[in-house]
């Protein structure tokens, strides 16, 4: 799986018609529903605002009375062969006044979405865990030489030292074998270059 490494617009003209394409690296369905809304408020006098959302298994597409099947699955399409994920891709469209018809719309719509995405570069998603350790002052120099690939996203030092970590699936496999006391566990996905 990819993610986009930032939010972008793009646009094109196709007989007339004005094709904007706005692509947002999401990362929950409220943030897409948001992220929709405020599009529509943007491009307020739009003939059409299509979509897809795709996030982990979730994916959501929307024609916006485009004719069935010719721009919300296009859009997903596309973003599905390149494996894409936590994406909201929105083609806005304002009519020109010549109809495309079916094929046409398919690929203007197709078309919109891959401009767009030639201006962005992908990111790998490897599995991962983001964990919560507990550990003794004594400790911190080995924590801190056993955790140095991993990302630490908060620390706290009191009676004793807590790490919340980001760490790929292959270096807690490592480390799980240190005997490193974890308090909390959970898989996520890391991003790489």
């Amino acid at each position: 799986m990819y993610v986009i490494d930032k939010n972008i617009e793009k646009e094109l003209i196709i007989k007339k018609s004005r094709f904007i394409t706005i692509l947002f690296k999401i990362n929950s369905i409220d943030e897409s529903i948001k992220l929709l809304e405020e599009v529509k408020v943007k491009y307020p006098k739009a003939s059409h605002y299509c979509y897809c959302c795709i996030l982990d298994n979730y994916k959501k597409v929307s024609d916006d009375k485009e004719p069935s099947k010719t721009a919300g699955m296009p859009i997903l399409n596309v973003l599905e062969k390149l494996e894409l994920t936590n994406i909201l891709a929105v083609v806005v469209r304002y009519f020109g006044g010549i109809k495309l018809g079916s094929a046409g719309l398919i690929r203007a719509y197709s078309n919109s979405v891959k401009t767009a995405l030639d201006e962005v570069n992908l990111h790998k998603l490897i599995p991962g865990y983001k964990l919560t350790i507990e550990f003794d002052y004594s400790s911190k120099l080995q924590i801190d030489y056993n955790f140095k690939n991993a990302t630490i996203v908060s620390k706290s030092f009191k009676d004793k030292i807590t790490y919340e970590v980001i760490i790929s699936k292959e270096d807690y496999d490592k480390l799980n074998k240190k005997n490193i006391q974890i308090c909390t566990l959970e898989q996520t996905w890391i991003e790489t270059n």
